[in-house]
């Protein structure tokens, strides 16, 4: 992965379809306000509405200068011409994925562990999206959070990029990237905002005041 990859996933926004202006309405307003990620994540949808959503998500995103990334399905991922998948423990195997996407496929991980982003990062991801950091209502079944603490003690394990996931908002971003994450992924505090626009302006600019000066962008 390349730095300016890096600099893209700082803010990921992952769909929902449940956002409170429309999914697709919503991640362009997060483009608009400056988000340069945005990862397709559709669990009940089926296989041609979420091709359908990620065909109009690639448009959009190629028109802004962003990554998109697909959740769970490289099938999909392939199909939209994405940029990359993110995969959980029922996906994939990584380097299955690896095998049959092109060399500068992005492929990251969810792992909520030293060992687990230490087997990641062997078998080859990316990056890794830890979490939860925080108590979240946007996924079920997680663990429990592992706050910045979880997020330092991965940071002295690997040397992957971490994007931290789970319960973070704008109050939140600091002490999550200075505990060692070089970027966040959030749901609720774009996709569930009145105002997706503004909330995501306010994100983009806490995490950019956070970063190490040598990461800044």
């Amino acid at each position: 992965m390349t730095a300016e990859h890096l600099r893209q996933l700082v803010v990921v926004a992952i769909t929902d379809p449940s956002a409170r202006i429309g999914t697709l309405e919503a991640a362009q307003a997060a483009l608009q306000a400056g988000v340069r990620a945005i990862q397709v994540r559709w669990k009940d949808g089926s296989p041609r509405d979420t091709l359908e959503l990620a065909d109009a998500l690639r448009r959009a995103t190629r028109a802004a200068g962003a990554l998109l990334l697909i959740n769970d399905r490289v099938d999909i991922a392939l199909a939209a011409d994405a940029d990359g998948a993110h995969l959980g423990d029922d996906d994939l195997p990584l380097p299955i994925a690896r095998q049959i996407t092109p060399s500068d496929f992005i492929l990251g991980r969810s792992v909520d562990t030293p060992d687990e982003a230490a087997a990641a990062e062997v078998a080859g991801a990316d990056y890794v999206g830890l979490g939860p950091i925080f108590n979240t209502a946007s996924k079920s079944g997680l663990g429990d959070a592992i706050g910045p603490t979880g997020v330092a003690a991965v940071r002295d394990r690997v040397s992957l990029p971490i994007v931290a996931i789970g319960g973070i908002d704008r109050s939140r971003a600091a002490p999550v990237i200075e505990a060692g994450a070089d970027g966040i992924a959030v749901i609720g505090a774009i996709m569930g905002a009145l105002d997706p626009y503004s909330a995501a302006r306010q994100l983009v600019e806490e995490v950019r005041r956070s970063l190490p000066e040598s990461n800044a962008w």
